[in-house]
């Protein structure tokens, strides 16, 4: 018997322009996604514990950190989580080609991920190869 077990991928980063959506029907069959911009939690206490569980249950974790993405402290404390669970962590980090000051702060960041691109397609490219 065979037992067919995808590898899990947690979708981090922005949730306005619903990239999720996207990525999740590109790739339909080829991973388990985990998208926290469904989980429809807005208690802070309540998504954050949720984002940490699913964090800790998969196996890549893909982050977009797109240029309209206001903050980013949520996926800075997701990849914290995921580099000390030893996750596999891709970071596009398109924001940092964009905002200088942005770049500086979020430099620990980018060094904590295994490989960082600065373009979407590029990341998605690369993501694909784990299928």
């Amino acid at each position: 018997m065979k037992i067919n077990m995808k590898t899990k991928v947690y979708l981090c980063g922005g949730m306005v322009t619903r990239w999720q959506e996207k990525i999740m029907h590109e790739l339909a069959g080829a991973f388990d996604f985990i998208n926290p911009a469904s989980h429809g939690l807005s208690n802070p206490i309540q998504y954050t514990l949720w984002d940490i569980h699913y964090v800790k249950r998969c196996d890549i974790l893909f982050c977009y950190m797109e240029t309209t993405n206001t903050g980013g402290f949520g996926a800075a404390v997701e990849i914290g989580i995921a580099k000390a669970l030893n996750k596999t962590i891709i970071l596009v980090d398109e924001k940092s080609t964009t905002d200088e000051s942005f770049k500086r702060k979020f430099n620990m960041v980018r060094e904590t991920s295994d490989i960082i691109f600065d373009n979407y397609m590029d990341g998605f490219n690369y993501l694909k190869m784990f299928k």
